[in-house]
């Protein structure tokens, strides 16, 4: 059994769940957490829901739910090293893209301009919408009732005016603090999980090439090792070696720099972390800077390549569409979804009609969001 640090995450002292439940016999309360998300619907739906590429564009690119996975086993290794709760930090990695839309951040992007004048739409937001009111599944409380310390790991960025009302999980966004040191790992995670497989799926994809690559600092370093080392190496080994490798030196340099900031401030308990004023999980400077530069590298070359640029232009009709139908006209959503907009509706208004409708939208995987759009707007589709 893990050892944990003084300042690690404890479920005895943990600020415990929004309802009350008996303490699990044979496993602790972060283990269920974990056990609930990935039991629950939208962790199932994360399979057909887009990393950077459609999931009908090829089975060998991530999707949310294998990045989710990686996030998980990245974060895990980290805990391990820096005793703190693995288990939490699974949780929190698993649990963090269940509010994502279809089509990624375009379909972020999109839903959120319908949002525009009802709240607005923001998938960290979405994501504890879905663990605390939107899974329904147990007898006794609504969504999955997960403990604050996994809900506030969820919950990586919020605006003033939402964390004026989510209550204690709110405070820290408030009050200028700091999330547990398992929240900010699986944080830079999830950093380093999706950048250095997004360079993997763009060469798989063929809009990245070794040789643009190569003016990216890191990736240049590790290739150019790889090469000089294991002269004749297959291409396709070759490009998983440098992967691994950048991936370790990120996650090396990330351990020995928290390591330092953890000795130089001493926390002697979760409430340290969270008044401390600095994040105490953290890259060096020098790996910022590359970090920085991969991300610059990726955002130019990789996100705005006119192939994902296509897909991004067809997912925001698509998801524009399918909101102005369903806001427009409620006796286009399935009985169950229609129910969910009127009693929303007739809580909060417009907004709340507008909420429910994002909700729906929000669930959908890439697959379903584009059946749906030809079973409304294509005369041929007659169901």
């Amino acid at each position: 059994m893990q050892t944990l640090a003084p300042f690690a995450a404890d479920e005895t002292t943990s600020h415990g769940r929004v309802y009350d439940e008996p303490k699990p016999s044979y496993r602790s309360e972060y283990q269920r957490d974990r056990d609930r998300i990935i039991h629950s619907a939208a962790f199932r739906r994360l399979e057909y829901k887009t990393q950077v590429f459609v999931n009908h564009e090829g089975d060998m690119f991530r999707t949310r739910l294998t990045h989710s996975i990686e996030v998980a086993q990245i974060g895990r290794s980290i805990a391990r090293v820096l005793n703190i709760n693995e288990d939490l930090i699974e949780a929190i990695a698993l649990a963090h893209d269940l509010g994502h839309t279809p089509f990624g951040h375009a379909g972020q992007d999109v839903l959120n301009d319908c949002m525009r004048d009802h709240g607005g739409f923001e998938h960290n937001m979405q994501s504890l919408r879905v663990v605390d009111e939107l899974e329904e599944k147990y007898a006794d409380f609504p969504g999955l009732n997960l403990t604050f310390e996994t809900r506030e790991g969820i919950l990586k960025h919020c605006s003033v005016k939402n964390a004026q009302q989510l209550g204690e999980l709110g405070e820290r966004f408030l009050n200028k603090q700091h999330p547990s040191l398992e929240a900010q790992t699986a944080n830079l995670a999830d950093q380093i999980a999706y950048n250095n497989h997004d360079v993997d799926d763009g060469l798989r994809a063929g809009l990245l090439t070794i040789e643009q690559l190569r003016e990216v600092t890191l990736f240049r370093e590790q290739y150019d090792y790889v090469v000089a080392t294991y002269p004749g190496l297959q291409r396709r080994r070759a490009i998983h070696e440098t992967i691994r490798r950048m991936i370790n030196r990120q996650v090396v340099d990330l351990l020995e720099t928290s390591l330092e900031l953890i000795e130089d401030h001493n926390p002697r308990h979760i409430e340290d972390v969270r008044q401390v004023g600095v994040d105490l999980i953290t890259f060096s400077e020098p790996m910022q800077k590359l970090n920085l530069e991969m991300k610059q590298f990726l955002r130019e070359n990789l996100y705005r390549n006119y192939r994902v640029n296509r897909m991004s232009a067809k997912a925001e009709r698509i998801i524009r569409a399918l909101f102005v139908a369903f806001f427009t006209d409620v006796t286009l959503l399935p009985p169950e979804q229609a129910n969910n907009v009127r009693w929303l509706e007739k809580e909060s208004g417009e907004a709340g009609r507008a909420r429910a409708v994002a909700d729906y939208i929000a669930g959908m995987t890439d697959r379903f969001a584009i059946l749906e759009y030809e079973r409304i707007y294509n005369p041929t589709q007659l169901t």
